[in-house]
């Protein structure tokens, strides 16, 4: 999978980018990340990419031309309905279904603004989606474009090594993951659960799936409205409801 990022910072990518599953991922050709930074782009010799915005107001506005003309560099031999994203706050927020939609996709491109914004002729003229990673502002789109690539590139067959390991996040069906373990079987008075020792993986799938649900309803209960629960995850629901219901008393 082919991914741009369009910024006016493209060494904030250099750690990030270079370490763990994207080291992987790029080292085994699974991922072709290319940085291009905007003030390349520009005509002036100083660079300029933003500018005072009109009517006046604080912050500077980054430049309509650069900013397509490097989305323009980055569609060159592109697949048709290659997605040009803009990072905003004001955009879908970004989630475990969209980083799967986006995985589908030869190239994406991600655009990072900064300061104020982009002259919003590029949204009109240029951009196809916009997507926020939440309901706050950071200083520019290079952490969200960061986020979002991590999300992404999970989905790629061969990052993650395990074939389907994806499928088993927390959110990947709606439900967060239960708790883990690893050795020592006790630490510091707390002992391993004894189903996860005892090796019968039928026993294990269903007591995580009831941890899962346990943990989901303890802690992001909004989940379990869209979640696709069986009767008996409902039934068990109820009994979690009736514990917490009993110790309240």
């Amino acid at each position: 999978m082919r991914i741009d990022v369009l910024t006016l910072f493209p060494a904030m990518f250099e750690g990030p980018m270079t370490e763990s599953m994207l080291w992987k991922a790029r080292d085994h050709h699974l991922l072709d990340l290319r940085l291009h930074d905007i003030r390349d782009y520009t005509t002036d010799k100083h660079h300029k990419a933003d500018d005072i915005p009109y009517g006046g107001g604080g912050g500077m506005i980054m430049k309509a031309e650069p900013v397509a003309k490097a989305v323009e560099a980055a569609l060159v031999d592109a697949p048709a309905g290659t997605p040009v994203i803009m990072m905003t706050p004001q955009g879908r927020v970004f989630s475990h279904d969209i980083a799967k939609e986006l995985a589908q996709h030869e190239q994406i491109i991600l655009v990072c603004g900064r300061y104020e914004g982009i002259d919003d002729r590029v949204r009109e003229l240029i951009i196809t989606d916009e997507i926020s990673i939440g309901d706050f502002v950071l200083t520019g789109g290079e952490l969200p474009a960061m986020v979002i690539i991590d999300a992404v590139i999970r989905h790629i067959p061969g990052v993650l090594g395990a074939e389907g390991a994806a499928d088993a996040d927390s959110h990947a069906d709606g439900i967060l993951e239960g708790p883990h373990y690893t050795r020592p079987p006790e630490w510091r008075g707390l002992t391993v659960p004894q189903v996860l020792q005892e090796g019968d993986h039928a026993k294990v799938a269903k007591w995580r799936r009831e941890q899962g649900l346990r943990r989901t309803w303890q802690q992001r209960p909004d989940l379990l409205l869209k979640a696709d629960l069986t009767e008996d995850e409902r039934y068990l629901l109820a009994t979690f409801a009736n514990e917490y219901a009993a110790k309240k008393r």
